[in-house]
């Protein structure tokens, strides 16, 4: 898979890319990055990508001509990848909210270009007539989409093939897909590891027990209780099994002793 990056920072991205999985995942073959910079492909000696809104208003506003060029550019260079296997992405705080289901989404593709907002926004003739979508990375405001990008990278990187290291590593955390798992749609589960007491603080008994069947109950319903705590509308989104709704009436019953 490759990602193209459009900014006027392309300075921002040499460390995030050279750490953990992103950097094994590029080592590997897995995913390529190409970082542009917009400056390149402005028309004037003075490198100029913004200019003041129409109609009056604070800030500066991203110039269409450049953006353009640059997604232009990235189409025409080889390798030769077919427009139904491209996606190109404007990172913007107005887009649909990232979450694990959009991150597969874009996962199938083959090639992403990320487009970095930056100022007061882009010139909306980008998100109409040039993107493919906008996206945001959460309900706030940034000075720019080169962190967001940094973001969608690496939440796209996890689920190419190989680059966890398992096949199943992706699946069975929060937000994971996989039914079997602790994780399905919900939060993920805690873990612990060795020192089995630290500090006086002992790890769950049963974790250490070697019952395969109690310590999977256990997981899922340490990670039901978790969802229920920190995001109860993930409950509503997914479709709950017989043992799931058993196990949320435990927890209920024990909030409702501890009063």
């Amino acid at each position: 898979m490759r990602f193209e990056i459009i900014t006027i920072f392309p300075g921002f991205f040499a460390g995030p890319f050279d750490h953990g999985i992103i950097r094994k995942a590029r080592e590997a073959g897995l995913i390529e990055i190409g970082v542009h910079n917009l400056r390149d492909f402005t028309g004037d000696r003075h490198q100029v990508v913004d200019d003041r809104p129409f109609g009056g208003g604070e800030g500066m506003v991203l110039k269409p001509e450049p953006v353009f060029r640059a997604v232009e550019r990235i189409r025409e260079a080889p390798p030769d990848i077919a427009a139904p296997e491209r996606r190109v992405v404007l990172l913007s705080a107005r887009g649909p909210l990232l979450n694990q289901e959009r991150a597969a989404a874009l996962a199938r593709y083959r090639q992403l270009v990320l487009i970095c907002g930056r100022y007061e926004g882009v010139d909306e003739r980008v998100a109409e007539h040039l993107a493919d979508e906008e996206l945001s990375i959460g309900d706030f405001v940034l000075t720019g989409g080169e962190l967001p990008a940094v973001v969608v990278l690496d939440a796209v990187t996890r689920l190419a093939p190989g680059a966890l290291g398992h096949e199943l590593s992706s699946v069975r955390e929060s937000f994971g897909r996989d039914r079997e798992s602790a994780g399905w749609g919900i939060l993920d589960c805690p873990h612990y590891t060795r020192p089995a007491e630290f500090r006086g603080l002992a790890a769950p008994e049963i974790l250490l027990s070697g019952h395969h069947e109690q310590v999977r109950r256990w997981r899922r319903k340490k990670a039901l209780e978790k969802t229920l705590r920190n995001r109860p509308e993930l409950l509503e989104r997914i479709e709950l099994t017989s043992e799931d709704r058993a196990l949320l009436l435990e927890i209920h019953n024990e909030l409702h002793q501890k009063g």
